[in-house]
């Protein structure tokens, strides 16, 4: 035998495993597999289980939690993907994170790419190449090492990449050979005091300078943000620019950017983008959206500012677009685009907008006047918000706004974190976020709720904060056995059943197709439904180890539901309430 090997210290994998320590992740999520066995071994007796393995029941699983603890905390987990198999199993996640500009340290693993050393059958039906080529086209990067001498450098590259804004998943993929084989000698690993990151970008100082500017000048400004409160800090610098320049805001919601209750606050009032003359989009990908009124059965768009509104934005939007995915959005023409990181940006735009108001009692005059007037918006939409809710309060099944309301009066003096869901947006218009990790963004369609959720809970689970999860019915069936890794793993979690007992995002746009065709309104929810048999969502919760009760279609009956699951919860689990709300 060759001395070399002889002498051996450990094992290949023992070298991921040091990054990984370096590199202080909190969690790994995997679902099994034998590509990785090396690595699994070296984390086990190796490692320590440090950080803990959490073992999902599908691969997707595995991504949303890593991809909700980043968005609530804005730390990455890794996360492991068997083979080829695995890494098609989880496609579907990846996107949604990459789409989310979240990051996730993904390592993947393949059969011995030495043909010599392949299992039959089982090592060529699973290897590919290059194995990372499948999601290339959504992730920031992707490396398959050649030997165990490029771990330590592209896992460093890897990680500086996914942490850089705008952030995103990465993938890393092993050969199970090399992690198998036993180390001969040492291997360096990257210097502690190496910086794991780089320093955020600053915007060109002249273009602030300019928007600075046009805020001062502008009779009604607007702030649109939308990925800018995912930086800890931003959440008060936008309340101190806003209050600074005197301007309305309104948050996207793809992460909470501002307080919904604050009198400068105009989200989601439509009518106020009529009277803007400038809008200034902070860390923002989606204008449109937002700025439009669309008739979703003819696909058409009336723009809502004035044909005199300007616009300009501060962000990393264009660095962070994909060559494959048209989430980039349709582009707004600008008059200043101005690249960079809004945490440096808000603190220098504040700077200059109160040096010269300070300076200038008749700017000081229409900025006072300014935050008057949009307070008074403010209170009127509130207001008409509060009335809106009352309409069929009574109603069962029961309606949106009620069961927003049944759940803000049970939690309210608590320490609480919405997950994901908000009900349409109804629990934006009812209650009270008045904290930055109140709530870390909405969910990005059907399948992601449940796991980014328990990503969130996870995140907060120390920090004993109630982590309220309004789960849609057809979002759980896909991934209902993501409950089981809550009761193994103790990840207390509130989930109240958004269940309407369908997937009616789609049968309400079959409604349309109907009554623009003329054809049977009656036959919409065919290939929609999910009932005929409804799913017990309090059973299946019991039966895998969580507190279930309902279903509840009583309005009366959700208090005393919720505040029995509440007690629940704060024993360490999660518990479930099912209740049937309306079609909408």
């Amino acid at each position: 035998m060759d001395a070399k090997v002889q002498n051996y210290t450990g094992w290949q994998s023992d070298v991921i495993v040091d990054m990984i320590k370096r590199y202080d992740f909190p969690y790994i999520t995997l679902n099994p597999g034998a590509s990785f066995r090396g690595l699994h071994d070296s984390l086990i007796n190796y490692g320590n289980n440090e950080p803990p393995m959490m073992l999902c029941n599908h691969e997707e699983i595995a991504v949303q939690i890593a991809h909700g603890y980043a968005k609530a905390t804005g730390k990455p987990m890794v996360v492991i993907l068997h083979n080829l198999v695995g890494l098609l199993h989880a496609c579907m996640a990846i996107y949604y994170a990459f789409l989310d500009r979240v990051p996730i340290f993904i390592m993947g693993a393949t059969g011995p790419m030495d043909e010599a050393r392949r299992r039959p059958h089982i090592d060529w039906t699973h290897t590919a190449l290059v194995q990372g080529n499948a999601i290339r086209d959504y992730t920031k990067w992707d490396y398959q090492p050649t030997s165990i001498h490029g771990v330590p450098e592209s896992f460093a590259r890897a990680y500086s990449i996914m942490m850089t804004e705008p952030k995103g998943p990465i993938y890393m993929c092993y050969d199970a050979a090399l992690q198998e084989d036993p180390l001969v000698e040492k291997v360096e690993l990257p210097p502690a005091e190496a910086v794991k990151q780089p320093s955020p970008m600053a915007p060109d100082p002249a273009a602030i300078e300019v928007i600075a500017d046009k805020l001062i000048k502008a009779d009604n400004p607007m702030f649109l943000a939308e990925y800018t409160g995912r930086q800890e800090g931003n959440f008060d610098k936008l309340v101190t620019l806003a209050e600074t320049a005197g301007a309305a805001v309104w948050d996207v919601n793809n992460a909470l950017s501002f307080p919904n209750k604050h009198p400068l606050c105009l989200s989601m009032d439509k009518q106020s983008l009529k009277k803007m003359d400038l809008i200034v989009g902070l860390d923002l990908k989606d204008w449109e959206k937002q700025l439009t009124e669309l008739n979703s059965t003819t696909r058409e768009l009336e723009l809502l500012p004035p044909k005199n509104c300007d616009y300009v934005e501060i962000g990393v939007a264009e660095i962070g677009i994909s060559k494959w995915a048209m989430d980039y959005c349709r582009m707004q023409p600008c008059s200043v685009r101005a690249l960079g990181d809004t945490s440096l940006a808000m603190p220098e735009l504040a700077r200059i907008i109160k040096a010269k108001v300070d300076s200038n009692s008749n700017l000081r005059k229409k900025i006072e006047d300014r935050k008057v007037a949009i307070g008074k918006r403010h209170d009127e939409v509130w207001a008409k918000w509060q009335q809106d809710a009352r309409k069929n309060w009574d109603a069962s099944p029961i309606t949106f706004q009620r069961l927003a309301m049944e759940v803000w009066d049970v939690i309210k003096d608590e320490d609480w974190v919405l997950s994901a869901n908000n009900l349409k947006h109804e629990v934006r218009k009812l209650w009270d976020f008045d904290k930055p990790y109140r709530h870390p963004g909405v969910e990005l369609g059907t399948s992601t709720q449940i796991g980014i959720s328990l990503g969130v809970a996870l995140a907060h689970r120390d920090k004993k904060r109630l982590v309220v999860n309004i789960q849609p019915d057809g979002d759980l069936m896909f991934d209902a056995g993501a409950l089981w890794i809550a009761a193994k793993y103790e990840i207390p979690m509130l989930i109240v059943m958004h269940n309407n007992r369908a997937y009616y995002n789609d049968w309400a746009h079959q409604i349309r197709m109907a009554k623009l065709r003329g054809t049977d309104e009656a036959k919409a929810h065919i290939g929609m439904d999910l009932f005929g048999p409804e799913p017990d969502f309090g059973a299946l919760a019991r039966s895998l180890g969580c507190y279930g009760e309902g279903p509840i279609d009583k309005p009366e009956d959700v208090q005393p539901a919720l505040r029995r699951a509440i007690a629940e919860v704060k024993k360490g689990r999660l518990a479930l309430v099912d209740t049937i709300t309306q079609h909408r």
